[in-house]
C-alpha cells in the first residue's frame, strides 16, 4: 500500500500536537502545586525572577516553566518587555481555584490514569475490573475538582430548575439523597442553596465520605447534611423528594439494580435526577473533543470500575441516552425525559 506523503505529514503533525499536550500535564500539575498560576494571575506582568520570588522557587526552573506555558498558549509573553502574564480568561481557567471555570482538577485525573497503567494493562489481559478504590488518591481529589466547576455553573441555575416542581419542594423543605457523592461537592452546594431541606450523601468509598464530612463542617452545613458509607443498591432511607446521581451511574456494575433501589426509596411524587456525561447514541457522533476526553477516561477509570463489580455491565462514560433510559426503565421508572444538557453533561429526570 502506497503511503500518501502529504497525509502522512499531516498525521505526524497531529501526533506532535498531541505529544505536546501530553507533555504539558506534568508542568501544569507543578504550576498548580507550587502556586505559579495563582501568583501570575494575581501579579500581572512578571519576569521569571518576579514569579520565583513571589512563590519562593528557583528562577531557572521558573523561567523554563514559563516558556513551556507560553508555548502551550496557557499564558502570554511580551517579547519587548520580556515578561509573562495571564489574560482574564486564562486566569479563570488556571489561576483561580474558586472560579466556576477552573480546569486543573482534570490534570489530577490524567495523572491518576497514568499511575494506573500497570493495573490497566493487566485488566486488558485478564478481563478483570479495577475498582474505584484501587486508584491513586489523586483520582478522588481530581474528580471532585474536575466536576465541581460545572456544577457551580449549572446545578442551581439550570439543572434543578429544569426538574418539574423540584426547586419549590427544596425551598420549602424536602429529603434529598445524593448517591455516589464522592467528596460531597454537589451535596454541599445543594445544602447551601436550600437550607430548609435535609441532604444525605452516600458513597461506597469510605475515605471520600470522611473527606465529605470535613468539607460539610467547613462549609457550615453539617446541621442539614449527613454523609454515610453505602452503595447505590443499599443506601438507606425512603420518602426522598429527590435522589441525585452525579456522573456515576455509568460507573456502576449493576445500574439497573441501582435503578430498582432508587425506585423503592422515592416519595410517590419524587424525582430521580441522573446527571451523566453528554453523549450521542451512535459512536460516530461522539468522535469529537468531548467524546475523546470521556472515552479515554472511561478506558482507564469508568469501564474498569463497572467490570470490578457485581454484574459488570460496563456502560462506559459515553453510554448515550438510549442505553441510560433502558437501565432506568428496568428499575420500574415509566416517565423519563431529558431535562437539560450542556456540552459536557446531560440531565435525565425519571419518575414512577
Amino acid at each position: 500500500m502506497a503511503v500518501n506523503p502529504d497525509k502522512l505529514m499531516a498525521f505526524m503533525g497531529k501526533l506532535v500536537g498531541d505529544l505536546g499536550a501530553m507533555a504539558s500535564i506534568g508542568p501544569m500539575l507543578v504550576g498548580e502545586k507550587l502556586g505559579l498560576y495563582r501568583a501570575l494571575a494575581q501579579g500581572g506582568s512578571m519576569t521569571p525572577a518576579d514569579l520565583a520570588k513571589a512563590t519562593d522557587t528557583h528562577e531557572r526552573y521558573v523561567r523554563e516553566w514559563l516558556c513551556s506555558q507560553a508555548a502551550s498558549g496557557f499564558i502570554e509573553y511580551d517579547s519587548q518587555e520580556q515578561k509573562f502574564s495571564m489574560t482574564e480568561e486564562q486566569a479563570a481557567a488556571l489561576g483561580l481555584e474558586e472560579s466556576p471555570f477552573y480546569f486543573l482538577g482534570a490534570v489530577e485525573v490524567a495523572i491518576a490514569m497514568m499511575r494506573a497503567e500497570p493495573k490497566i494493562i493487566e485488566a486488558f489481559r485478564t478481563g478483570k475490573g479495577l475498582g474505584w478504590h484501587e486508584h491513586d488518591a489523586c483520582l478522588f481529589r481530581g474528580t471532585e475538582r474536575f466536576f465541581r466547576p460545572g456544577y457551580m455553573r449549572h446545578l442551581m441555575t439550570e439543572w434543578i430548575p429544569a426538574l418539574d416542581g423540584v426547586k419549590a419542594k427544596l425551598e420549602s423543605g424536602a429529603r434529598v439523597a445524593d448517591v455516589g457523592c464522592g467528596h460531597g461537592a454537589s451535596t454541599i452546594m445543594m445544602a447551601q442553596s436550600f437550607p430548609n431541606s435535609q441532604f444525605y450523601g452516600f458513597d461506597y468509598h469510605g475515605p471520600s465520605i470522611e473527606r465529605a464530612r470535613k468539607s460539610a463542617e467547613a462549609a457550615g452545613v453539617s446541621d442539614r447534611v449527613t454523609f454515610d458509607v453505602a452503595t447505590a443498591k443499599d443506601f438507606p432511607g425512603t420518602g426522598y423528594s429527590l435522589v441525585a446521581f452525579f456522573d456515576c451511574l455509568h460507573d456502576m456494575g449493576d445500574p439497573a439494580g441501582a435503578s430498582k433501589h432508587v425506585h423503592s426509596t422515592l416519595a410517590e411524587d419524587g424525582a430521580w435526577m441522573v446527571v451523566e456525561p453528554f453523549a450521542h447514541d451512535a459512536l460516530e457522533n461522539n468522535l469529537n473533543p468531548v467524546g475523546r476526553v470521556f472515552y479515554n477516561a472511561s478506558t482507564f477509570i469508568c469501564t474498569p470500575a463497572s467490570l470490578a463489580q457485581e454484574v459488570g455491565l460496563g456502560l462506559g462514560a459515553q453510554a448515550g441516552e438510549a442505553r441510560l433510559r433502558k437501565v432506568i426503565s428496568e428499575g420500574g421508572f415509566r416517565h423519563i425525559r431529558r431535562a437539560a444538557e450542556t456540552p459536557f453533561n446531560m440531565v435525565l429526570e425519571a419518575r414512577r
